[in-house]
């Protein structure tokens, strides 16, 4: 059976059971798609992965206790990347936008089936 891959973002990807040690940035390291540092077994140096420790830990299959955790990291990086776009004086409302869309779309309910009788 083929490991688990885990997606750390931009096109990177590592095998789950490769990685063994996860470090979130601190304040004035993160930025636009620098969020966590990832250890993997037989690469020298950290790779530096846009999602958060607590995503990509879901994604290895660890329990993190939120299962709403992809979302509120989205929410947050969505947070995020408004407050730095507005402190520099440029806001893109339809990527704003867009972002926004996905995050509700993925916390909406599917629709009931309509009922054929």
């Amino acid at each position: 059976m083929a490991e688990r891959m885990v997606f750390l973002g931009f096109g990177k990807w590592a095998r789950a059971d490769r990685i063994y040690a996860l470090e979130p940035l601190g304040e004035g390291e993160r930025g636009h798609g620098r969020r966590t540092r990832v250890w993997v077994e037989g690469v020298a140096e950290p790779i530096v992965a846009s999602r958060t420790e607590r995503t990509i830990l879901a994604d290895m299959g660890a329990d993190t206790s939120q299962a709403m955790s992809p979302i509120l990291d989205d929410a947050l990086d969505l947070a995020e990347r408004l407050a730095a776009a507005a402190e520099e004086g440029r806001v893109d409302l339809a990527d704003l936008g867009r972002r926004a869309r996905h995050i509700l779309e993925t916390t909406a309910r599917p629709p009931e089936p309509e009922a054929l009788f």
